[in-house]
């Protein structure tokens, strides 16, 4: 087993294209851990090994690959770049060491590679950057670099250069000459000393008294900077010609933090934080990041950092607050699909358990000495929905295995029983998100069916006081049935906790208080359905001030009916009006689209509250719109801003809908009411 200080955790992260899949099979074959060079073309690499990223030619999930260079053991990790596989990449960052963030000379910054960025450093992961497809025609380079440090900081600096050839890279750390097409060798030579030193104060009053500092020096202070994220290296390749790959993996070995040299991890419980020391020998805390399903076998794989400790194949291990002990089984290493045996997993590695369908993503395994959880990225929630049905009527309990199976790997996909429509809904970042979930869904599971827009939840309400009355009366021969109920109903503030707030106020014994109950089942009946389009009621105070009964043929199903009717006659009176989901949300876009972003929102009703400012040229727009408006607003800004544009959103409140929208809805709940009669 490799030491701790041999190890070497790497994530790749970068926007779709940029080339992190053609990066780690470049790696493993320049380290002789592949005979050949897969390509995303040939949709032969290791790290796409699923049916839809080799049909689709890029990553859906994160995968695993190992290899060694220079005697250090190298955990690969290659992320998704689409922002509608986000999640997948967010996950990956807690437990590497490094965050690699690739971006295409051609290309340039993108959204992906912006977020992912960002949520590296918020992270306190050190970074290096690589700039791929160095032969682009259509790069320019230098403004590249230029707008990197301005968009993500003046710690970016050139550890390498492109040769006039580009066949090679200089390397800037060791040479103070050179040529280079894209800036003067000594200048980036400087420029990197320069930002390292500052890593360590002695050497800086060293350096500015003009001494001379030694390349071992150097060296030393160059790691320390990366460690601590003072300097973040820019380097070049070309992962198709393997160009600049044994240099970035020197630069990994010889000068990325081990686990045992970046900041201790913590778990947090309640308000107690603890610091968890990467030592082998200590208590056993790790976290699953990943959890996958083979695509031959269906088996459940989960893959687990350790942080602390050591995990054997009969280790007595816990997840998160369960009393109950797991036994790991086959402690395994992940190559892309393939895996292998090994015989523990030390702190700083990352290794994979199977077959264990309790563990989840973010879950803390541990051996009783620790409590908490790991701190995870916060990821986007998926605001993009559809409404589904089976194909085959008997395929309901098939549908409900396949989405939890589904949700255990994707942190961004979340199923749910919508209590208002009743409609099973399954909700993503995006339209492609969810087509490749449908396109699992069919090929794993031999599951089809029928999608379509989800119902938008308006509620129900009432603006203004009125009384109601409703007199049951039912004779069949025998007993019958009898009761009269007089109620008041007058609005509550927008927003109640409660839906609705009864109040008996029922004096002289008109009523019974035994039929209380029952009168309220009747009207909690009619809150539920609705009166004007089928939505459930809000914001209403109810009074039950009188009414009638027989000592012989008043029962409680009599009164339930009163209730009901009572209450209808009273909301009908009441203007009942329909409530609309208004929700937050914040759109990314470049700043040449605000204006058009922001006419196309007030067209859908929607209301800017502001704007930022972000580097880059970007700018973060904040609107309140009605959700109606925005059900399916992913395809459409994607549309609008050439790809470019994201957003999210979070609900806000309720806000009484406008007329002229109320009659459409209330036409098509009554054309739909006819079909169901037919």
């Amino acid at each position: 087993m490799a030491d701790i200080n041999d190890i070497r955790n790497v994530a790749l992260l970068g926007h779709g294209g940029a080339g992190k899949t053609s990066i780690a099979e470049a790696i493993l074959h320049k380290t002789g851990k592949t005979n050949r060079l897969g390509t995303v073309e040939e949709k032969n690499t290791i790290s796409d090994f699923d049916d839809e990223e080799k049909e689709r030619s890029h990553s859906i999930h994160s995968a695993i690959m190992n290899t060694v260079h220079n005697g250090k053991t190298i955990n690969l990790i290659d992320t998704p770049g689409y922002p509608d596989f986000i999640g997948a990449a967010l996950t990956s960052i807690p437990v590497a060491d490094c965050c690699v963030v690739v971006i295409s000379a051609s290309a340039g910054i993108e959204i992906n590679t912006r977020k992912l960025y960002q949520a590296a450093e918020e992270a306190q992961k050190s970074r290096i950057i690589i700039i791929n497809k160095l032969d682009s025609e259509t790069a320019d380079i230098p403004e590249l670099i230029g707008t990197i440090q301005q968009t993500f900081g003046t710690q970016c600096r050139c550890a390498n250069l492109p040769a006039a050839d580009k066949e090679s890279v200089i390397d800037c750390l060791v040479n103070s000459t050179g040529s280079s097409p894209v800036m003067d060798v000594a200048q980036a030579h400087t420029e990197l000393v320069e930002s390292a030193i500052e890593a360590d104060d002695k050497l800086m009053e060293t350096y500015l008294g003009g001494e001379q500092i030694s390349q071992d020096k150097i060296a030393a202070v160059f790691a320390k900077a990366i460690a601590e994220g003072k300097i973040v290296p820019i380097l070049f390749t070309n992962a198709k010609k393997e160009i600049g790959i044994a240099e970035f993996l020197d630069l990994i070995t010889n000068y990325a933090p081990s686990p045992a040299q970046v900041k201790p991890a913590k778990l947090i419980d309640g308000e107690k934080i603890t610091e968890i020391k990467a030592d082998p020998a200590g208590m056993l805390a790790g976290l699953v990041f990943r959890v996958g399903l083979d695509p031959r076998s269906n088996m459940k794989y989960a893959s687990i950092r350790i942080f602390s400790g050591t995990l054997k194949s009969d280790t007595s291990m816990l997840r998160g607050s369960d009393k109950k002990t797991i036994r790991p089984g086959h402690v395994l290493k992940n190559q892309g699909t393939e895996i292998s045996e090994i015989p523990e997993g030390t702190a700083g590695d990352i290794i994979t358990l199977a077959k264990l369908e309790e563990l989840q993503i973010g879950d803390l395994i541990h051996d009783g000495k620790v409590a908490g959880k790991f701190e995870m990225p916060k990821v986007p929630a998926p605001m993009f929905s559809l409404a589904l049905e089976p194909t085959s009527k008997g395929d309901e309990q098939k549908l409900g295995t396949a989405m939890e199976k589904l949700t255990e790997e994707d942190v961004c996909f979340k199923v749910s029983r919508d209590h208002q429509t009743h409609e099973l809904v399954i909700s993503g970042l995006g339209d492609l998100h969810l087509r490749v979930i449908l396109s699992k869904m069919e090929k794993r599971f031999k599951l089809s069916v029928t999608t379509k827009k989800p119902k938008i939840p308006y509620r129900e309400t009432i603006t203004s006081k009125a009384d109601g009355h409703y007199r049951h009366k039912k004779q069949t021969g025998g007993a019958g049935q009898f009761g009269e109920v007089y109620l008041r109903v007058e609005p509550a503030p927008r927003g109640s906790e409660e839906s609705l707030q009864c109040t008996w106020d029922v004096f002289g014994g008109s009523i019974p208080g035994q039929f209380e109950s029952p009168i309220i089942k009747g009207i909690q009946g009619v809150v539920e359905t609705g009166v004007v389009a089928g939505f459930p009621m809000q914001d209403i105070k109810v009074s039950i001030y009188d009414g009638k009964h027989h000592p012989v043929d008043s029962k409680e199903v009599a009164f339930r009916a009163a209730g009901k009717g009572a209450f209808i006659d009273a909301v009908k009176k009441a203007k009942p009006c329909l409530l609309e989901p208004i929700v937050n949300i914040e759109i990314t876009i470049p700043a040449d689209h605000v204006g058009n972003i922001a006419g196309d929102l007030s067209s859908r009703r929607g209301r800017v509250q502001g704007q930022e400012m972000l580097a880059g040229n970007m700018m973060v727009l904040k609107a309140l719109v009605p959700l109606s408006e925005v059900a399916s607003y992913d395809s459409q800004l994607k549309s609008a801003t050439g790809g470019q544009g994201s957003y999210s959103m979070t609900l806000s409140h309720y806000e009484v809908v406008p007329s002229n929208v109320q009659q459409q809805v209330v036409a098509q709940y009554a054309k739909e009411k006819e079909e169901e009669a037919e």
